[in-house]
């Protein structure tokens, strides 16, 4: 399938096709469609974040349960792929380093780490082979995290993830920037992180384009720009791949541009989602009440959150909509059938090349 397309190389990590699938958690990015993704040649992504949710231990030892959950679907994918396989994990989990020692220690060949400068990750995963992939929002903090990494332990990053404010999920934008982002938006992002990562002495360190990337011609467009790979995460959920119910599914399938809002998490951040009849009672500002038997969260405070992320995202996971929050990118209402992993990229790549080509 990699054709024109040069692969990814990510430290000594080749990746055949430029794509890294992007982690969404809860319980989406799990390692059936991370597996299915790496034996295409992508690189398969497990979201880290609460895959224990669910389980009588969650209940009782949340750090436990997760870090059983995330040793088991890295065991599952490494086990069904020889292809490349890594974690996504969020800075502002409070467990966020166990998760990383976790996933490090279990052989995940590279972390991908947002929400947060995750200064302190070369430290974490010392004296292992995995890479490291900050997730950043601007050329700032990039270059922040670049000097740090340098003076603190001598290494500089194996790659960046420039994630733009047309992504799904929770965003490193203000709400304002992300429910209207400004035309190139991300292209501007990209330049600034390719100045950075140009900075870094050593070796190339490749910039990866992400947030809004929904086709081969999106993909085309910041290949050209000088990034090395660019990731996709809201299509990849319209697959048969995907471990997800029906009805979220069906919810992606039903979305028009108008049902995409932004919402405020616990997490402290904004996030994209498709109205369901939960979201719109957040909209109005009611309160969700929950009983949090562990604080998830670094951010989170359990006695004045208006409602448990966590919680509805499982909701979503498991169909419950009339419950859930349903994380999506911008372009979800773009996504009108559900395909199996290779056939979406295989027609990724073949519509890439061709606009490859047509811009050369």
């Amino acid at each position: 399938m990699a054709g024109a397309l040069r692969p990814l190389h990510i430290g000594e990590l080749e990746i055949k096709l430029p794509i890294v699938q992007g982690g969404m958690g809860v319980m989406v990015s799990t390692a059936a469609l991370a597996a299915a993704v790496a034996a295409c040649g992508a690189a398969g992504t497990i979201a880290g974040v609460g895959l224990g949710y669910g389980t009588q231990e969650n209940e009782t030892d949340f750090p436990a349960a997760s870090r059983k959950a995330l040793i088991e679907e890295i065991r599952k994918a490494k086990a069904a792929t020889d292809g490349v396989v890594g974690v996504n994990l969020l800075g502002a989990l409070s467990n966020y380093d166990e998760l990383v020692r976790t996933a490090a220690g279990c052989g995940a060949d590279f972390i991908a780490s947002g929400a947060g400068l995750p200064i302190c990750l070369p430290q974490l995963t010392e004296g292992t082979d995995t890479r490291l992939i900050p997730i950043v929002s601007s050329g700032r903090a990039a270059s922040i995290i670049a000097r740090s990494w340098k003076k603190r332990y001598n290494r500089i990053p194996d790659a960046f993830i420039v994630e733009g404010p047309l992504a799904g999920g929770h965003l490193g934008f203000k709400k304002d920037e992300a429910r209207a982002p400004a035309a190139g938006v991300l292209e501007g992002l990209v330049k600034e992180v390719l100045a950075v990562a140009g900075e870094c002495a050593g070796r190339p360190v490749p910039v990866i384009a992400a947030g809004g990337v929904f086709d081969g011609k999106d993909a085309a467009r910041f290949l050209a720009l000088g990034a090395s790979g660019v990731q996709i995460a809201t299509r990849l959920v319209a697959t048969h791949e995907c471990s997800v119910a029906q009805e979220f599914k069906d919810r992606y399938i039903s979305a028009r541009a108008e049902d995409v809002v932004i919402i405020d998490s616990p997490v402290g951040l904004p996030g994209r989602a498709i109205r369901t009849p939960f979201v719109d009672r957040l909209l109005r500002g009611d309160r969700e009440p929950f009983h949090c038997g562990y604080q998830c969260l670094k951010t989170c405070d359990p006695d004045t959150a208006p409602y448990c992320i966590a919680k509805a995202l499982f909701n979503a996971v498991k169909g419950d909509l009339e419950h859930a929050v349903v994380f999506a990118g911008h372009n979800v209402s773009r996504v009108n059938e559900i395909v199996s992993v290779r056939e979406l990229l295989e027609g990724f790549v073949a519509e890439a090349e061709v606009e490859l080509a047509a811009l050369a």
